[in-house]
């Protein structure tokens, strides 16, 4: 094991999930405890760290795929979380959901509104009536 590699994933987790992450992580625990470190180890300690996009753009494209995929509302949830931690705007998020209407289909772009707009109403950061 590395315990460098699992640090710096567990760090950058924190960065960018914050309590949100960790719990994940804590819930695999009991039954998965491999899949928590892989999870900490590859995505986190080594994706996350490559040089060649900031935190922002990882965050817009996570939350893209997540809703294109359109059956991960739970991690979608989380990286729309992620991805306001590190400054990227409810607008941005919005506009990225948007895009995958093009390219995933209205349901899965629908299903994504779903949970941003969950996101963002447990943030205060959508008044009922108005958008982000």
């Amino acid at each position: 094991m590395n315990d460098t590699r699992y640090e710096s994933g567990l760090a950058k987790l924190r960065e960018i999930d914050g309590a949100a992450g960790e719990a994940v992580i804590d819930s695999l625990q009991a039954i998965a405890p491999d899949l928590a470190r892989y999870t900490i180890e590859f995505p986190f300690g080594d994706i996350y760290q490559r040089p060649g996009l900031d935190l922002k753009s990882r965050e817009l494209a996570t939350v893209s795929a997540l809703t294109a995929l359109g059956h991960c509302a739970p991690q979608l949830e989380v990286h729309i979380h992620g991805a306001l931690n590190v400054g990227v705007t409810p607008e941005q998020i919005v506009e990225v959901i948007i895009q995958m209407a093009v390219y995933a289909g209205f349901p899965a772009a629908l299903n994504g509104m779903s949970v941003a707009k969950g996101v963002f109403a447990e943030r205060g950061l959508l008044d009922e009536g108005t958008t982000p």
